[in-house]
């Protein structure tokens, strides 16, 4: 299956870190306002289910939560659908799926 993103947002897909706002405070103490950016990647995880490769757009700190919750199917079943970004939530229903097909 293809997915089409229109737009590439500052936000991870799957830990849903974002862009936060602060001041860049001088010498002088004057205070400009300034954006933190997410570190974010182009991953590909490996999905064990599907059994296919996965691209997604995440921080090193989602890198490292996948792989404490064993994988990318355990991280996504296990987290809800407020945390993922919609491309994360359609591979989490084709993952339910293909669980599904596998238990009959």
């Amino acid at each position: 299956m293809i997915y089409k993103v229109i737009d590439m947002p500052r936000k991870c897909a799957l830990t849903g870190k974002t862009v936060m706002f602060g001041n860049n405070v001088s010498h002088a103490h004057n205070k400009t306002r300034r954006k933190f950016l997410p570190n974010l990647q182009n991953i590909s995880f490996l999905s064990d289910i599907l059994q296919r490769k996965i691209q997604l757009r995440v921080t090193p700190f989602g890198v490292r939560t996948v792989e404490s919750k064993g994988g990318l199917d355990e991280y996504l079943l296990n987290t809800c659908n407020c945390k993922l970004s919609k491309k994360a939530q359609i591979i989490k229903k084709e993952i339910i799926q293909a669980k599904k097909e596998v238990n009959k």
